[in-house]
Formats: structure tokens, sequence, C-alpha cells
């Protein structure tokens, strides 16, 4: 291994979800809109994103146990404990969170997205485009 590695956080979600209990466990399962608010460092890497944008943001989960490395899928302890690399637990030795989303409006360094279960106060350490077919790219 190098030396350490060192992420810097480009924005903070904004939302309705404060708590892990009222987070659903994917977006798409009624996660509600919410803000991303990015730095002003980073306003020249925001300048193409448009409303219906389709995007991954990259967040990491700042109130995740970073000890755990198996878990029941789903908190369901009637199945078997996994390996959190085959799951999407939040809980794991370095916590990223993925997230697909389509940019509802734009307002300068803020994004209104939708089906966000990030919590309130998440920092986003990277914004990539979802890619369409090869021919599209």
């Amino acid at each position: 291994m190098t030396g350490p590695l060192v992420l810097h956080p480009i924005a903070r979600v904004e939302s309705s979800l404060q708590e892990r209990t009222d987070a659903p466990r994917q977006g798409d399962e009624g996660a509600p809109d919410a803000w991303v608010v990015f730095d002003e460092s980073v306003r020249a890497a925001l300048a193409d994103i448009t409303a219906g944008d389709e995007l991954i943001l990259i967040t990491w989960f700042d109130r995740a146990d970073r000890a755990v490395q198996a878990v029941h899928p789903r908190g369901d302890t009637s199945r078997p404990a996994t390996g959190v690399f085959s799951t999407r637990s939040p809980d794991r030795p370095n916590p990223l969170g993925l997230h697909r989303v389509t940019v509802l409006a734009v307002d300068g360094l803020r994004l209104h997205v939708n089906n966000l279960e990030a919590l309130d106060g998440t920092p986003v350490v990277d914004v990539k485009p979802v890619l369409g077919d090869i021919h599209e790219r």
C-alpha cells in the first residue's frame, strides 16, 4: 500500500432524512427529493450539468460503522450473514455510497435531485454522469 488516501468533500446533501432509520435501503424505494449543495471551489466542474441529467453521486457515509464486515442482508436475521462487499450496506471498511439520481433543477451551486437516500449533511466526494449505450457516448 502507498501513502494515505485523502478525500475532500465537494458538496453536502440537504435532505429531510435525518436518521438512518428514516432512510429507505435504496433510492428507488421511496427516497425523497433532495438538494446537493456544492462548494464554490468546484463551480467550474458543475458548468455543464442541466435538469434531466442522470448522475451517480458518490458520497461518504460519515455515520457508518467502518468495523462491520458482515451483515444480514436488509437487516433480515433469517438470512445468513453476508460479507459487506456482496451487499449495499452503508456499514463497511470504506463507506462510499453510490446514488443514481436525476437532476430536477440547477440553482447556481445547488442541484435538486430525485430519489436520494443519503442523510442530511452527508458529504459528497464525486459526481459522474450515467453513461448511455456505447453509440451514445
